[in-house]
């Protein structure tokens, strides 16, 4: 499962503006959604759910089903996400678009699922990227206080607290702010998330040259 927000100006990634307008935030939310389902698609699964705030758009691969989210906080909704599953569920944010089907794969390996009930994947930020359960259970999720910075150790807790062993998932940085969308660009440049963020960080044209090529011009035009 991915679980995200529609990419509209406003609505998501708040925290890029500023320095970003709230339409290039969206653009590199929707860059870094692509990248997300991309790698999701290229992981083997029985099942891909994008789990959705809002109307899918292009950006949605072949492959996937689209569910509306939840109602309520974002526990709320994770749990709820959660239940629409049967048998073991890996979810994943729209933050990371870093990811590749090699980080996944532990987690959507059956033979992972075999050692483990539980699978965490631990943010810079303090909070989680991704969570794999074995069998949904609210309780598991309700009342894990979201997006402050003891989030991941709280819920890794609750994990451990049920007695659910918990395999490690490698630890990601979500893209929050201007400097996290920096170095996500940086970590993948291959990707979409760096190719949108090169081009909105692109400096302008030296304004020195700009004599120049128009002198160019008006030769090339006497000759």
């Amino acid at each position: 499962m991915v679980i995200a927000k529609e990419p509209l100006p406003g609505r998501v990634k708040t925290r890029l503006t500023p320095p970003f307008t709230p339409a290039e935030a969206a653009s590199l939310a929707e860059a870094s959604l692509a990248d997300t389902l991309d790698v999701v698609a290229r992981t083997p699964a029985a099942r891909r759910v994008l789990v959705l705030d809002g109307r899918p758009g292009p950006w949605v691969p072949p492959g996937f089903e689209v569910v509306p989210q939840g109602a309520g906080t974002l526990d709320e909704r994770l749990a709820a996400a959660f239940a629409g599953c049967a048998g073991p569920a890996l979810l994943i944010g729209m933050d990371t678009p870093q990811v590749t089907p090699e980080l996944l794969g532990r987690a959507a390996d059956p033979a992972g699922w075999a050692t483990y009930d539980a699978w965490f994947g631990p943010a810079v930020d303090g909070g989680f990227w991704a969570l794999g359960l074995a069998a949904a259970d609210p309780g598991l999720l309700l009342g894990v206080p979201m997006s402050v910075p003891e989030t991941g150790a709280v819920q890794y807790e609750r994990l451990r607290a049920a007695g659910l062993r918990v395999g490690r998932l490698p630890l990601l940085r979500d893209v929050d702010g201007a400097e996290d969308a920096r170095l996500v660009a940086a970590e993948a440049p291959g990707g979409r998330f760096a190719s949108v963020y090169r081009e909105l960080t692109r400096g302008p044209a030296d304004p020195a040259a700009a004599p120049a090529n128009t002198a160019a011009a008006d030769a090339a035009a006497r000759s």
